[in-house]
């Protein structure tokens, strides 16, 4: 068995939060996160990708993005203004 953490967290209080959750996704690599942004989603949080210009490595977003798991793309210094704007 492949030791894989994220969507265990993923399908816990963030997916149960419903739209109460707002989730990011930022540089990585993998999809094991685009997966949680997608349940997430359509258990109605709100969901952020990083854009692929500041990303280091755009792997993760970019699966997220090709899933429809995202309901936004910003650049990495938009993402918590957004996150406080959206949690208010």
């Amino acid at each position: 068995m492949a030791y894989n953490p994220l969507p265990a967290f993923l399908q816990g209080p963030s997916v149960d939060g419903g739209r109460n959750v707002v989730g990011v996704i930022m540089t990585g690599m993998g999809d094991d996160g685009a997966k949680g942004m997608l349940e997430m989603r359509q258990a109605g949080g709100y969901t952020i990708a990083q854009d692929e210009a500041t990303s280091v490595v755009f792997g993760m977003p970019a699966e997220a993005i090709k899933l429809s798991a995202v309901q936004q793309v910003l650049p990495l210094g938009a993402i918590a203004g957004e996150v406080v704007r959206r949690s208010g």
